[in-house]
């Protein structure tokens, strides 16, 4: 259940809302990188404070990719590379932070850099960056003296129902033995399949699956990674070129001379471009990205190590 007390803490007056509650005021939609911004996270770190919080785990991280949230362009290493190294070790699902490292988190969030990430403690406290500079901090306890804060630091603290960025999982299937032994048995006929594996929103990772190298496909696979199983890559690739549709944003999937796995997303204006790349792969496939044209032949997410599904995607 997520934290009954939510508020919506921004710099925007009430008193400038229009009736259908859109603000009209002269404040800026970004982030001033300075004492407003400060202002934001020592609300937050008071809201925390009065919860009894000290540490927070990373929800549903994404990084820029096919889509950006945020209108500011997005900076290199996604605003993370103070934070996790470059291959981003560390921000998955189900981490857990100090609370110093959530705050910087949020600032990288305000800014539109280019990672985004819900931060909870389980239903007790819960923080949702939104857009346009919309903070919602939720908790199990009023924090009364929070709010007052808040007011001290010229940002506004309105109650609300619940957060608008409240997760709403969609797979629920875990990825336990059953699931693996599907993945065997398709092995049995088909003798190659393909593994997607998401181990955070716009970051996925390809790997071709054989019965010899299932195993240790599976032991390096990221916690919490929503893994989706499609036929194997084709060897035929000029003939994959000439079906792609003509009017289609499609994912195309390819393995380069060099047994790497690669993907992009074109639309009918890149084919030929997408043609010279490719020209030496050893097999490739082209992927709807529109969800009633996808088919994957089996989807699960990852369990924590106890067996309990609790990746929300």
């Amino acid at each position: 259940m997520p934290p009954s007390f939510v508020h919506r803490i921004t710099k925007y007056d009430p008193a400038d809302r229009d009736e259908h509650g859109s603000y009209r005021g002269a404040e800026e939609a970004v982030s001033d990188r300075g004492p407003v911004e400060a202002a934001y996270l020592e609300s937050i770190s008071a809201f925390a404070e009065a919860a009894g919080i000290d540490r927070l785990e990373i929800r549903e991280p994404f990084v820029t990719g096919l889509h950006h949230f945020g209108t500011q362009p997005a900076v290199d290493g996604h605003g993370l590379s103070s934070l996790f190294p470059a291959d981003l070790t560390g921000y998955h699902d189900g981490a857990e932070v100090s609370l110093a490292a959530a705050l910087e988190l949020i600032r990288v969030m305000l800014r539109e850099q280019g990672a985004w990430c819900r931060l909870e403690a389980r239903d007790v406290f819960t923080v949702h960056v939104g857009w346009d500079q919309y903070v919602y901090v939720g908790s199990d306890r009023p924090c009364t003296e929070a709010v007052g804060r808040t007011r001290e630091l010229g940002l506004f603290a309105e109650p609300l129902v619940a957060s608008p960025y409240a997760a709403e999982p969609e797979v629920t299937q875990a990825a336990d033995e059953g699931f693996w032994a599907s993945i065997r048995t398709e092995l049995a006929t088909r003798q190659g399949l393909l593994l997607e594996e998401a181990h955070f929103v716009s970051a996925t990772r390809w790997h071709r699956l054989t019965t010899d190298n299932l195993n240790s496909v599976r032991a390096g696979l990221g916690p919490r990674a929503l893994l989706t199983v499609w036929p194997d890559l084709q060897p035929d690739v000029g003939a994959i070129l000439t079906a792609l549709p003509p009017e289609w944003h499609i994912e195309f999937v390819w393995e380069t001379k060099d047994g790497t796995i690669r993907h992009m997303t074109v639309d009918e204006t890149q084919y030929q471009e997408l043609a010279a790349l490719v020209a030496n792969a050893r097999a490739a496939c082209a992927l709807s990205l529109y969800n009633d044209e996808r088919s994957p032949l089996l989807q699960a997410v990852l369990p924590d190590s106890d067996g309990v599904l609790r990746a929300r995607w």
